[in-house]
């Protein structure tokens, strides 16, 4: 068998692992802090959860198709090695980078909600200070105990 033939299938093995196993662990993960930043709603971060995990296998998968053809003719098991490991450790960034912009975005949206949240009184106003524009307002100085007491 061909050499070229024997990365492409070795190649295609590794790497659909690979993302197999990334989207595994961060559909895993990523369920409580979908949660989170989804303010508690499970059905909600469970779709996302799902549709997240469906853009990044076909990015991925897309990514690793495309990238399957190699410039060289593979003569012997050194060349074998070399091939592969520039292939995968290419796809292993590609996995990387994906992974850290979803965790980047979701960070954003996680702030802005909890900086929303932060924003919210815990108390509502329960009255007036300072000094009333049109007679007595709801509040009122308290008065000096009297001079000799």
């Amino acid at each position: 068998m061909d050499l070229t033939v024997v990365a492409y299938v070795v190649y295609l093995a590794i790497s659909g692992a690979l993302t197999v196993w990334v989207a595994w662990t961060l559909s895993r993960a990523g369920k409580v802090f979908l949660a989170d930043v989804l303010h508690g709603n499970e059905k909600l971060a469970e779709a996302v959860n799902h549709l997240l995990v469906v853009g990044f296998y076909l990015v991925n998968l897309g990514f690793v198709a495309l990238y399957l053809k190699g410039g060289d003719n593979i003569g012997n098991t050194r060349e074998l090695f070399e091939a592969l490991s520039v292939k995968v450790g290419v796809v292993l960034l590609v996995l990387g980078g994906m992974h850290l912009a979803n965790v980047y975005v979701l960070n954003r949206i996680r702030r802005r909600g909890v900086m929303e949240r932060d924003q919210i009184p815990p108390v509502p106003p329960q009255g007036w200070t300072g000094a009333p524009v049109a007679g007595p307002g709801p509040w009122t100085a308290p008065t000096p105990p009297p001079a000799g007491a």
